[in-house]
Formats: structure tokens, sequence, C-alpha cells
């Protein structure tokens, strides 16, 4: 999430008092554990143990920069290097965070006017979100941060499910599921991974995590609609389709879970033996298993019970904008029902001129009146619009209303698999290695650096180049072995 304040004045006013749960810094914001303070020049990455908190006073620039460590006392004020120039704070790195003050750091300033940026943020990574799954099929993972998972809709899914959300997620998701694989090996056991949710995450985790199990595995995929990727446009839950098909994922299409438990020792017992697991074996690492029941959200459907080694949660989200609290006014912020605060067609929140919202953060509605989704793409163009609106507020020009234009939808479906469906041609789906390709060329493009791009790019190129020469081999010994 990202919240912008911009201010002129000795002190940023509106962010006055505002704290973050129950800690709170001074007068700007707090500095704790949970969140960082770093400059968005991708220079900040610890190099010794403890938390690390750095503050950086220009756009691309080391000028100003203050370190904390664990053990020491952090400073209760942040302190702007110049008060005569305009100040803008950024609350939230993700994509709309990191973009709008890469948009703000592209455009042109007076030398008096150009503004001193702070980008805060409780990660020292940004995180390409949409590149998140590749960690699991073994591929090159792009180093998005957004909504938290919202896990306490459920009973048991804070305790047993995994969200699949940032990157530490990702890793716990992949930790998880090598323990897994390596319990299992030589066994003919299966894996058994449910994932709820059938949205875009749910279905790319499916697909992904189907074709890493192959016949090691069994995956289901749970979703109250009854059908995947409703949103969708039809050529690409089409193709997704078709590869959870071939993939024997199982779908419980028009259910919702009522509740996620553990096992009992009699389930668990009787479910090692079954699946022959050692007894050696830690009975957190081996033995434990989960159960989901689930509940018919569609008349002619029957109540079940699915058993699962690991739930993957991606419904829902929660916006990290619902922990912030003003410190003597309560909800000082207009936020909706779902943690998201109200904007006016600028961008700014309503009531609040000198703060602006954008991605998880931000409830804004299209000419038709229906919430604009909080995707990436959506965040990128509000980056584009939040950058020049600073822009035009710091220079005393007219501010312009934000207008999403749908490019088209992508969706990963493993390795060398991904269905894009282009706005611009209606009807057009490309599926296949071929939709793998574009999506990963519309992706490159997007990277926020010339030097991430070159990087990325010659990764992903070496990467194909190796898989080739390994299944050219592999094609080659089975026809001599053949012969």
């Amino acid at each position: 999430m990202v919240i912008m304040a911009l201010s002129s004045s000795p002190a940023l006013s509106a962010f006055n008092g505002i704290s973050i749960g129950a800690t709170r810094l001074g007068k700007l914001f707090p500095v704790s554990p949970r969140w960082s303070i770093c400059s968005p020049s991708f220079t900040n990455s610890p190099r010794r143990r403890g938390f690390r908190f750095v503050a950086s006073s220009a756009i691309g620039k080391n000028e100003g920069v203050a370190e904390i460590s664990q053990g020491e006392t952090p400073p209760r004020i942040y302190t702007w290097p110049d008060n005569r120039k305009p100040r803008v704070c950024i609350l939230g790195g993700g994509f709309g965070g990191l973009y709008t003050a890469l948009r703000l750091e592209s455009l042109v300033w007076a030398d008096d006017k150009k503004p001193q940026v702070l980008l805060v943020d409780q990660s020292e990574h940004f995180v390409f979100k949409p590149m998140l799954y590749e960690l699991l099929s073994g591929a090159r993972l792009v180093l998005a941060l957004g909504a938290e998972a919202k896990l306490d809709a459920v009973p048991g899914a804070a305790e047993f499910a995994f969200p699949f959300s940032t990157l530490e997620d990702a890793r716990k998701v992949d930790d998880k599921l090598r323990l897994l694989e390596r319990r299992n090996f030589g066994k003919d056991s299966l894996i058994r991974v449910a994932v709820v949710g059938c949205g875009y995450s749910g279905v790319e985790l499916a697909a992904t995590i189907s074709e890493r199990l192959k016949d090691g595995g069994v995956v289901q995929a749970i979703n109250v609609e009854t059908t995947i990727c409703p949103t969708a446009p039809p050529g690409n839950r089409e193709a997704a389709l078709k590869v959870l098909s071939s993939r024997k994922v199982q779908l419980f299409l028009g259910y919702f879970v009522r509740c996620i438990r553990i096992a009992s020792n009699s389930e668990t017992s009787a479910t090692t033996k079954e699946n022959g697991a050692s007894e050696d074996i830690p009975l957190q690492h081996s033995s434990e298993k989960y159960f989901l029941e689930l509940q018919p959200a569609e008349k002619g459907l029957e109540s079940q019970i699915l058993e699962a080694d690991i739930v993957l949660w991606t419904v829902g989200a929660k916006p990290l904008l619902s922990q912030l609290e003003s410190y003597n006014k309560p909800r000082e912020l207009p936020l909706n029902a779902r943690g998201q605060t109200e904007t006016d067609e600028t961008l700014r929140v309503k009531g609040h001129p000198r703060i602006f919202a954008l991605g998880d953060s931000s409830a804004l509605r299209d000419s038709g009146g229906k919430l604009l989704p909080a995707t990436a793409q959506v965040a990128f163009q509000q980056a584009d619009f939040a950058g020049w609106n600073l822009w035009a507020a710091i220079n005393d020009r007219p501010l312009l209303p934000f207008r999403f234009q749908n490019l088209g939808e992508m969706m990963t479906l493993g390795r060398n698999d991904a269905a894009v469906s282009p706005s611009f041609i209606e009807g057009l789906t490309l599926e296949g290695p071929i939709g793998h390709a574009g999506r990963k060329i519309a992706y490159l493009i997007r990277l926020p650096t010339d030097e991430h791009r070159l990087k990325v790019g010659i990764s992903w190129l070496t990467k194909s180049v190796i898989d080739s020469v390994a299944s050219v081999q592999s094609t080659l010994t089975k026809v001599l072995s053949g012969s």
C-alpha cells in the first residue's frame, strides 16, 4: 500500500501523530522492527545481522542516510535536510510506491522545487510479485509488495494455512514442499496440496505446484464460484482449465471452506501407516495433516472433508492501510469496508488534499461506478498519474484525473506455459510457450531500472539456452538407448 504526503511547511502536518499499530515516532511515522525506512535506489541490503533502518533524503542519492541497528535507540523524529524544499513521504514500497518514486525522478524540476522523497516500507526488498510463482517452479525469482492475506475469515486459516503474497511467504511454501518431497522420496504416498481460492493467484499456484510435483502429488483447488477466474477473459480461463485438467488438478467448485483443523493423533497415526511414513521422522515434519471442511455454496452439492499436507490461502486481501491509526483522532482517513481509503479521481484522499493513495490502499471507481481491482497493472498506471499530480501540485498546475486503461491480462501456468489475452485484439489468447515468452517480455519491460532489465534478461536467456541443451541431450540419450 502507499500513501504520499506533500507539504511545504517545516513539518508534515498531514502525518502529525499518525502511528502504525501501537508504535509512534514523534510527528512523522513509527520505526519498529516491522518497518524499514529505505531509499528507492536499491542499495540498502544489510550486510550484518539485526534489523536495519535506512532513511534517504534525495531521489537516487545517498545523502543524509541514517542507519539504526537493532540494539540502538531509534530517533523519534526524522529531520529533513532542507526545510525550504517540498517534502514527499511515500508509505509502502510496492508497485504503486516504488514506481511513483521513479516517476518523480524522471520528471523535470526547477532546482528550488525538486522534492525530497522519503520511501518507507516494511521490507528491504522490492519483490516483483507477478513472478513470485517462479520460486516454486525452480526458475529465477525477480525481486511485490501488496496487501496482506486475509486469514481471519475462517477458523484455523491463520494457524494452519500458508499465505502467498510476499517473498517470505514464497520461501516458507518452498521449504515446506521440499520437506514433504524429502519425506515421501522413494515411497508410494502422495503429497496432498489444498489451494483455497481459484482466482488468478490460486490458479497460478495450482498449475505451478502440480507441474512441480508431477505424479508425486495431488493438488486440490477450492473455489466458492462455480468456475475458476470468474473475472478473467474467456481465453485465459479456457487455457487454464486445459492445463489444470492435463495435470490432474482436482477442482472443488461451488464450495467454501468452513474451517481448517489439524488431524488428531489417532487420525495422524492411521494416515501415517497408510502412507508408509517413517516413525523416526518428527511428528511435525512427517505426520502433520490437516482437514478442510467444505460447505456447499450451491444447491445440489454435498459437504466434503479434504485431507492435505499443506494448505495455501489465496482468498481475500487486507490492505495494510487499515493498520494506520491517528494518534489523537482514530480513523481520521476515510476507509471502506475493505480497509481501503476513498480517493477522488486525482488519487487524493477525500478530505486530505495533501495525501494521495493508490494501489491496494486506494478505493477508486471507474466511469461505470465499479471499484478498480487491486492489481499490479492498476498500480503501475496510478503511479504515473500520482507522480505527475505531485509535480503539478508543487508547481501550481492542474491535477489530472486518473483513467485506467485495461491492457489485457496474463497468467503463468508453469515453467514454460502461460496465457496472455491482450485487450487491443479482441478474442486473441496466446497460450503455451508463446504466451510464456510474451508474458516474460511484458514483465521485463516493466522492471524498475535498465540495470534490472539487463540482468534479468541475461539470466532468462542463459536459462533458456541451458534448458534447450539439456532437452537435446535428453532426447539424444533416449534415441541412442533405444537403438
